[in-house]
């Protein structure tokens, strides 16, 4: 398929169309004043502590929710777009098996992610009572008890180890991931030791492949799906995040243009990463420094031996997208992964006797092996989609799809809307001091929900059809294969419905009556390349939805499972609860918390 042709499969987006008006965005909280002072001592009775404690942990639920699989929550009524009801849609759903006391749990967190307010000031109330003698170890009791419970699969992968065998039991899979995040830049983090942190994270997304791979020896299935997979941040192994940005920034200013023209972030060439080998003359490459590039090829080396591992292990790795200051290094070396872990074979050749001459032709393996995150709230995804496509055919790899909507609008627009104002007031020279990037005069992101949506919905059907024609390739001419893979991270029940009715439409899963109705059997050739997936502690029913209405022999559905230690991942996560309050917009909180409700109404009173 020609790039022209990807790109017509967009009818939306194909034609140019003069940008809507620049909606008034919602402003980033802010923090609480620096004059804070924190409570006395008098003040903190038994009772006082425990409930300021409880408080104070919504920073953990909102900043866990933050990988960018949300964004898309249901209305605050607790029902889809058609009426649905968001209870668990089958009576084997695990709504009906989960225990009191976690519902319990539920209503609370929710209840209190429910409090825009008390999202706002959660960081520096948590900061506050974690350096109180005494007051410490109750907050953080506290905080385990609710929301790392709710949130968070353990303290390490062994100890996650049960909540995956409980997800299993459910037929549901996990995308795995070790949440611990490097702030290199906090006082005192210069020494030797905080140096290697980010290595430490290398070495425990290798044991995280390790253990996923264990679990899944142990539950093998014969359809080719992969139940358990695992995901990594580029941006939390390097020892300072800015050498990303200052990469991201060299390829924009040097970058080619592509025809169509992709909209910043911008599309990865294959030339990206070269600045790292060639090593250019000083100032030839912009604001890098020759630490970032050695830092960066550090990454390149770790992200080697990462894919390394996981393929010999028949694991999937998935890359999280991150700011778009972030993503055109993250692209570039998410491309470099994929043109080597995710290369195809030959096609098989044939002699005169119809015989296959190369056997190694047909060892393709776990493909895709690496999928790159796309989001469907840029502007750019049509275009850039459709030059994904068109280059993994043009280079003879997989294609790995993870299409999720995002998760940093409201941020996004209030950076672009800062630097925009910088520039026209020329009090901060482009790129020196901004966060944003961007050469463009609109945001990265579309100014609509309804625009995220259509975007979402229509790169769901292109990949599904793409699907189909991979599998009939590989299955009526033998070409290698899977050449193209799916992950649909959603909360939007249309969305996760309409994943299932174009499998069934692109005749990739029949649909089946049963004792409990209608079903849908999802193929083996389906299985081998399309997953959905949603975030643990959220949307389970959702989760519980399309697991009854499907019918596979491996888990078709995902969580995104976290684990780290309470103390590792607390001091991070309440620096990132602010930017990524936008994950509990959309009454997706209060959804969650009415369905906590009407469970636990229903258990006690029938």
């Amino acid at each position: 398929m020609s790039l022209p042709r990807a790109a017509k499969l967009f009818p939306r987006f194909a034609a140019c169309r003069p940008p809507p008006p620049i909606l008034r965005a919602r402003g980033l909280a802010t923090p609480p004043p620096p004059g804070l002072s924190p409570p006395r001592t008098k003040f903190l009775s038994a009772r006082r502590i425990a409930t300021i404690g409880i408080v104070s942990s919504t920073l953990l639920g909102t900043a866990l929710l933050a990988p960018v699989v949300y964004a898309d929550a249901t209305a605050a009524d607790g029902t889809g777009k058609a009426g649905r009801s968001s209870q668990a849609h089958d009576g084997s759903g695990s709504a009906s098996k989960t225990p009191l006391s976690a519902l319990v749990r539920t209503y609370v967190v929710y209840s209190l992610c429910s409090i825009p307010a008390l999202v706002d000031w959660s960081p520096a109330i948590l900061s506050t009572l974690l350096a109180i003698p005494g007051v410490r170890k109750v907050t953080e009791a506290v905080v385990r008890y609710t929301f790392f419970n709710q949130f968070v699969g353990g303290d390490s992968a062994e100890e996650a180890l049960p909540v995956l065998e409980q997800l299993r039991a459910e037929n549901k899979g996990v995308l795995f991931v070790y949440s611990v995040e490097v702030d290199e830049t906090a006082p005192g983090s210069a020494g030797p030791q905080a140096a290697s942190a980010h290595k430490q994270i290398v070495d425990e997304t290798l044991h995280c492949i390790d253990v996923a791979a264990d679990f899944e020896d142990r539950h093998a299935s014969g359809d080719g799906g992969k139940g358990t997979w695992v995901a990594i941040k580029l941006s939390a192994m390097v020892p300072d995040a800015e050498a990303l940005r200052r990469l991201s920034k060299y390829l924009v200013d040097t970058r080619p243009p592509t025809n169509p023209r992709v909209a910043f972030p911008g599309c990865p060439r294959a030339s990206d990463l070269d600045v790292l080998s060639t090593r250019p003359a000083p100032g030839a490459s912009g604001t890098l420094t020759e630490a970032d590039i050695a830092a960066l090829c550090e990454l390149r080396d770790d992200l080697a031996a990462i894919c390394e591992r996981a393929r010999a292990r028949g694991i999937r790795i998935t890359v999280d997208a991150e700011h778009s200051w972030y993503q055109p290094a993250i692209d570039a070396f998410t491309l470099d992964m994929m043109r080597k872990f995710n290369k195809l074979p030959s096609p098989r050749r044939r002699s005169w006797f119809g015989q296959r001459q190369d056997a190694k032709a047909e060892e393709v393996g776990t493909q895709p092996l690496i999928y790159n995150t796309f989001q469907g709230y840029l502007r750019r995804t049509p275009e850039y989609l459709a030059q994904s496509i068109a280059d993994a055919r043009a280079g003879g790899y997989a294609l790995g799809v993870k299409l999720v909507r995002g998760a940093y609008h409201p941020h996004e627009i209030e950076v672009h809307k800062a630097a925009t104002q910088s520039r026209m007031d020329r009090t901060t020279p482009s790129g020196s001091h901004e966060l944003s990037i961007s050469p463009d005069n609109m945001p990265p992101v579309w100014l609509r929900k309804d625009e995220t949506d259509t975007c979402y919905n229509e790169a769901v059907q292109l990949l599904v059809r793409l699907v189909r024609e991979d599998a009939e390739n590989v299955e009526a001419k033998g070409a290698p294969g899977p050449t193209i893979g799916a992950l649909f991270g959603t909360h939007n029940w249309e969305s996760a419905d309409l994943v299932i009715d174009e499998l069934v439409r692109q005749g990739l899963a029949t649909k089946v009556q049963g004792e409990k109705g209608e079903s849908v059997w999802i193929s083996d050739a389906a299985m081998k390349r399309v997953a959905v997936a949603q975030l643990y502690g959220m949307c389970d029913a959702l989760t519980d939805h399309l697991v009854s209405r499907t019918r596979t022999t491996s888990p078709f559905v995902l969580k995104y499972l976290p684990y780290g230690s309470l103390a590792e991942v607390m001091p991070y996560l309440s620096r990132r609860a602010i930017e990524n309050k936008s994950v509990l917009g959309n009454g997706g909180a209060a959804s969650e918390r009415k369905r906590a409700a009407s469970e636990i109404w229903a258990r006690i009173f029938g």
